[in-house]
Formats: C-alpha cells, sequence, structure tokens
C-alpha cells in the first residue's frame, strides 16, 4: 500500500460541518511541544478508530506487517471486521493499509490533515478508500483498503516484477486519468499536486487508484487564474512553471501525469542518476523521439520486447507530448487527455497480433537498477523561483 496524507487547506465543501479537536504535536523546529489544531470535516464515511484499536490490528505494529515506509509514517498491515468495521485480530477478517504518521511535526500533522479532508469527502473508483482514521495524543494515523498489486512504480521499476504489458499500461493510465479528471471536474476543484508512478496503486485486477492525498491543493475560484503556494513536489514530475513561479493550476496536474504516461511507454524513471548525463531525465532524453513514429521505436520499453501497436504507441507518446508542453496553456484539460486514450487501440490479445500491428524491437536487455520501497518517498519543497530546479 502506497501513502496517502493530508494538509489543513483541504476544505473540500464549506458546507460541511467540521469538527474542532486540539492535539499535541511536536515542532520540526524544536523539541518544544506545539498545540496543533485538528479540524475534521464531518464525514459518515469514516470510522474514528483508537490507537489500542490499530495496535491490536497490527500485532502491535510488528515488524512482519510492515508494508513500506513513505514520507511521513510508515504503512502496515492490518485486520477489520467487514461489517462493522472495528479492528479485528491479525489474520481475521478483511485486510486493511494502516499508515502510523512519524511524530515529527507539523508538515506531517497538515498533509495527514490534508488526506483525512480530502479522502473523506470525495469518493470515486480510481481514488484510493479512506476507511478511518486515528488521532490521539501525539498519534495520528490512517486506515485505508489493502490494494494488493502495490504501486505503478513497483510493477514498472522494481528489478524482478513481471513487465507489465501494453493492455495494462494502457489500463492503468486510463484509470490515473479518470481519477484527475475527476478531481480537476468537481464541483470544488482539487489540484493533486503530486502525481507520480508511487502514487498510483493497483488491485488485484490492475485497477489503478490515486492516493497519497497530501499535498492535494483547492483550484482557483472565481477570476483567480491559479493558486500561489510554497512548491511542493516531487523532483521530474512538478511542471516547470510551477517550480519557477509557485503558481499552481490544474494544468500543474497534466504536465505530471504527461510523465508518468512517459513512465509507461518507456519503462524508465522521470529522474535517473544511474544513467549517463543526457539520459537522466526522461523529459529532456525521450521529448526529440516523442513526435517522430519511425524513431519512437527507440525510447519504447524493452521489457515490452515490441508487443504494442505502433499506432497505438504513436497516440500515446504524441499526448505525451501534448500533456509535457512548456507552455501550461497548450496543454489539453484531463478530459481531453481521458478521451483520447480511450480511442487508443489496444488488442485483445496482449501476446499474439499480426506482425503488421506490432513492432518486435531487438534491443539487448540491460540490468536493472536496485530495488526500491514499498511507499514514496517523502515530497519535498522543491527549489523556489529564484533556485536552479536541477536535481539533488
Amino acid at each position: 500500500m502506497g501513502n496517502c496524507v493530508c494538509n489543513s487547506s483541504a476544505k473540500v465543501d464549506a458546507a460541511h460541518t467540521s469538527t474542532t479537536i486540539s492535539a499535541i504535536s511536536k515542532s520540526d523546529a524544536s523539541s518544544s511541544s506545539l498545540s496543533l489544531p485538528i479540524e475534521i470535516l464531518s464525514s459518515p464515511n469514516l470510522k474514528p478508530f483508537t490507537f489500542n484499536e490499530l495496535k491490536n490490528s497490527t500485532s502491535n505494529f510488528r515488524p512482519d506487517t510492515l508494508l513500506g515506509e513513505g514520507g511521513f509514517g510508515y504503512v502496515y498491515k492490518g485486520w477489520i471486521d467487514e461489517q462493522t468495521f472495528t479492528a479485528s485480530k491479525p489474520g481475521s477478517g478483511m485486510v486493511v493499509a494502516v499508515k502510523k504518521l512519524k511524530p515529527e511535526g507539523y508538515q506531517g500533522h497538515k498533509e495527514w490533515l490534508t488526506e483525512v479532508n480530502y479522502l473523506g469527502q470525495l469518493h470515486h473508483p480510481n481514488l484510493v478508500k479512506l476507511i478511518g482514521y486515528c488521532v490521539e495524543g501525539e498519534h495520528r494515523l490512517l486506515v485505508y483498503e489493502f490494494l494488493s498489486k502495490g504501486s505503478l512504480e513497483n510493477h514498472l521499476f522494481r528489478r524482478g516484477a513481471q513487465p507489465l504489458s501494453w493492455p495494462v499500461r494502457m489500463k492503468v493510465a486510463i484509470d490515473a486519468a479518470r481519477g484527475l479528471s475527476f478531481l480537476h471536474n468537481a464541483e470544488s476543484q482539487v489540484i493533486y499536486r503530486d502525481f507520480k508512478a508511487s502514487n498510483i496503486l493497483l488491485d488485484a485486477e490492475f485497477n489503478a487508484k490515486l492516493s497519497d492525498f497530501g499535498l492535494a491543493k483547492a483550484g482557483p475560484t472565481g477570476d483567480r487564474t491559479h493558486v500561489s503556494t510554497q512548491v511542493m513536489g516531487t523532483r521530474g514530475y512538478a511542471a516547470p512553471e510551477y517550480v519557477a513561479t509557485g503558481r499552481l493550476t490544474a494544468k500543474s496536474d497534466v504536465y505530471s501525469f504527461g510523465v508518468v504516461l512517459l513512465e509507461l511507454l518507456s519503462g524508465r524513471r522521470a529522474v535517473d542518476r544511474t544513467k549517463g548525463d543526457v539520459e537522466q531525465n526522461l523529459v529532456d532524453w525521450a521529448m526529440p523521439y516523442l513526435g517522430d513514429k519511425r524513431r519512437l521505436f527507440r525510447i519504447m520499453d524493452i521489457k515490452l520486447e515490441g508487443q504494442y501497436p505502433q499506432k497505438g504507441a504513436y497516440v500515446a507518446a504524441t499526448l505525451a507530448l501534448k500533456c509535457l508542453s512548456i507552455e501550461a496553456k497548450a496543454r489539453p484539460p484531463m478530459t481531453e487527455v481521458l478521451a483520447t486514450l480511450k480511442q487508443i487501440e489496444v488488442p485483445k490479445s496482449s501476446g499474439r497480433s499480426s506482425q503488421s500491428q506490432r513492432r518486435r524491437v531487438h534491443v539487448p536487455i540491460k540490468k536493472s537498477h536496485a530495488p526500491i520501497n514499498l511507499t514514496r518517498k517523502a515530497a519535498f519543497p522543491l527549489p523556489s523561483h529564484g533556485q536552479s530546479p536541477g536535481v539533488h
């Protein structure tokens, strides 16, 4: 299970009744205690858990129940009763993912609160389901549905992982586009702000869901064209104009989607320091090939072994190119992205189609790099608009 965390700016609907709780947490800046207000929007869909219930559900957070570690906490496998959602003994009932926040201060607290409020109000098949939460003293926990296939990042980049077929890659892209489109077109627009492969989780049938809403922000309202905010996110995925100015729009998410679509096509990370200088940044390396039908095969994932429709790959590459436009206004809205992806021909058989529809590319297979964590690393402040957005 990947991370999902939250930020106190996340009032999805001001009309909802909210509950204010006073709690104590550690300050990032000092060791003294800091009183942090907690304003959780009322949601009948969320169950409040006690800390002891979640301790019992995870065998006291025993190491063998650890699913992974993210930027602000650890994710454990737990069990709850399927009918009552009360915590049950390990091995009994429904499996869930329990995220336990590290008690390290204000930023983690904000992200935890953002997640509770957004996922408590927003519901869609392509958003991860938040079941409940725990706030008790310094303890902050979140309880999610368990997605057995883990993150897209693991399937694309982890050593030894079974390669994803072309149809599965397109299915994941469509599901993720549906999730983003839902957020952008909600009554109160939501900008996801941290769209990346590690935040896309997969269930047993490879249905994709967006997780980790800790950096999500409400979109601009009225006559405003953007939201001005501290630059947060992940290098390689963040839109260049956002990194440069701190001005956030839904088109910032579209750029990030283009990066992930490029990862699906190429099987390469957005930023990979194991590559040579020219190939470290995926967008910079791939850009010259995206609009060239004859040279596109040079960036396609060798693990596909040439088993993909040339026309479909070119449409996807052209779409990625549009999403990655330097000019934010030139990027398509997610509704258009979704419609284009749906039009891509996906062969009924992932492994056997006519040679005229598929290109087999003969490229030596290189060894992949070291395994990665199950969940994402922390999103962190990117260089402010006076600094270079280079990779560190």
